[in-house]
């Protein structure tokens, strides 16, 4: 199947560029020139994955990112000439899975677009279709996590995230090992957007993400998710 992919940007040299690579790489393209018309064409077009421009008039990519994911768990990536860590900090916090800084090769483009789909839409033949820890349940197959019977609506970043930790309850993941799982390549992300990403998943699943129960801390090293033993 053909992935839809929605490019949100007031550079029209930048729609013309990255939709041009990402037609000619099989991808289906949807563009807009500001946040108004990409949370338009978001509901209308129902695209497997958004790439917003931070700066954009009338309706920034910030606003834009909150309002869909007020609606959706899609793939969030960020196109930006800002390089300042709040930034980044702040784009993650909203839900987005990459935070590529201009300028960019196109090529650059579609490669994470490729690694965030895989990530979201794709798993491996051979893993377990369910891992359960207490009241949490993940379902690879499905891409669904249930608290207490509940759905929980994840980013493909935390549900990766998850999985490496579900899959092995105790064992302490360093930020780069969850990195590498969740970008593929460690040198392409930022290690402090795992605390980022972490904190997100604590707010979905913990009764009290100030003293969690699942995934826990541990410091100057990484995160571990809590055995049943404990």
């Amino acid at each position: 199947m053909n992935r839809k992919v929605l490019i949100a940007d007031d550079e029209q040299h930048i729609l013309e560029s990255v939709g041009s690579y990402l037609v000619q790489d099989g991808f289906q393209v949807v563009t807009a020139k500001n946040g108004r018309e990409a949370l338009f064409a978001f509901r209308h077009e129902q695209p497997d994955l958004v790439i917003l421009d931070v700066m954009m008039p009338d309706m920034d990519g910030w606003q834009a990112a909150r309002l869909i994911r007020k609606e959706s768990a899609v793939p969030l990536l960020f196109l930006t000439a800002r390089v300042d860590e709040i930034d980044q900090i702040t784009g993650l916090e909203i839900g987005a899975d990459e935070y590529i800084t201009k300028p960019f090769s196109p090529r650059v483009v579609v490669a994470r677009v490729r690694a965030i789909l895989r990530r979201a839409y794709g798993e491996l033949v051979s893993d377990p279709t369910v891992y359960r820890l207490r009241d949490l349940e993940l379902n690879t197959d499905m891409r669904l996590v249930r608290l207490n019977g509940e759905r929980i609506d994840l980013t493909p970043s935390e549900f990766g995230i998850l999985k490496a930790l579900l899959m092995r309850p105790g064992r302490v993941f360093t930020r780069m090992e969850l990195l590498d799982n969740v970008q593929g390549e460690a040198f392409a992300g930022y290690e402090r957007t795992i605390d980022v990403h972490v904190k997100n998943l604590r707010i979905k699943i913990e009764a009290d993400p100030k003293n969690p129960l699942y995934i826990e801390t541990i410091y100057g090293v990484g995160y571990r998710m809590r055995p049943d033993n404990e």
